[in-house]
């Protein structure tokens, strides 16, 4: 079976501590020996700016640096995947790559970094990370503002490029106000806020509005996301992708893991290894093309760049 999973944080990984292996440091979540060897097909990597710090588009350059010297050339086997026919050309022992921008922070005022970006082969963004910037509110900002009329300009720069808008992170003003001008939103890595109401999670109306919208959810591995009463469990997890599955159909559910993003992880999933558990573990609720769905195909099938 074959594994997409739309955001781990390894390139902040890697940028943060230098000396750290990326084919098997025994502290990272995913690693590229990981990757080969439990089934991973296509892997999205973050570029993530930390808020403390200074220059971030110097930071985000040089995670960008990190994706291509380290892990496209790196490796033989990994694809930089920049459209759905480099997806679709993937070999049997070939391992997708997605980069991906976490917050827009990085290109501040100047619009025309985001067309860099996009050169640089970034295909999905979110517009902020959990709180204000110059184009909108994030998750955990108490005003809760939606999109600036700068905001406005790059949902509609994102449109141009078939880029997905990615509303992980957005204030819930924001997230209604990128529903209405995004032509490709997805949530890579939010849960159901109705099972456990942490900001980072999606309402109900906000997924069905996602599904209007051909969008995708990605379920995610984050504990503080998955339960708010007692230590997050795979049983916990499920409930997320019943609940939401249940209320976006089986063709818009995926799984984001945030792996190397998060300092705690679900029992039973504590790194990449653990994905032929979670496999076999929907294999008991599920039917077998339900699975595929939501491990590859429903976000494979969705790609629109």
């Amino acid at each position: 079976m074959r594994i997409f999973d739309a955001h781990c944080d390894l390139l902040y990984q890697l940028w943060r501590r230098p000396e750290i292996s990326e084919w098997n440091d025994l502290n990272l979540h995913v690693t590229i020996e990981k990757l080969f060897q439990f089934g991973a097909k296509v892997q999205c990597f973050a570029i993530f700016i930390p808020v403390d710090v200074t220059n971030k588009l110097e930071a985000a350059f040089a995670q960008a640096s990190i994706f291509y010297d380290r892990i496209i050339n790196g490796f033989e086997k990994i694809i930089h995947i920049r459209t759905k026919q480099d997806l679709l050309a993937l070999r049997d022992d070939e391992i997708g790559a997605i980069l991906t921008l976490e917050g827009c922070d990085p290109i501040g005022h100047d619009l025309s970094l985001l067309s860099i970006f996009h050169q640089l082969g970034v295909r999905s963004a979110g517009l902020t990370w959990n709180f204000a910037n110059l184009l909108a509110d994030g998750a955990l900002e108490t005003r809760n503002a939606g999109l600036s009329f700068y905001g406005r300009h790059v949902v509609g720069k994102l449109n141009h490029y078939h880029m997905w808008t990615d509303v992980s992170h957005l204030s819930e003003r924001s997230f209604w106000d990128v529903i209405q001008l995004a032509h490709h939103p997805i949530a890579s890595h939010s849960n159901s806020y109705a099972l456990c109401p942490h900001p980072r999670n999606l309402k109900d109306d906000q997924i069905k509005a996602i599904v209007a919208k051909n969008g995708l959810i990605g379920i995610t591995f984050v504990p503080q996301f998955t339960s708010s009463r007692s230590r997050a469990s795979m049983k916990h997890l499920l409930n997320h992708l019943d609940y939401v599955s249940g209320l976006a159909g089986e063709n818009a559910v995926g799984f984001g893991s945030d792996f190397d993003g998060i300092d705690e992880t679900i029992e039973g999933l504590e790194g990449y290894e653990q994905y032929p558990y979670l496999l076999n573990t929907l294999s008991k609720h599920y039917s077998e093309s339900q699975v595929e769905k939501f491990m590859y195909k429903n976000f494979a099938d969705s790609i629109p760049f």
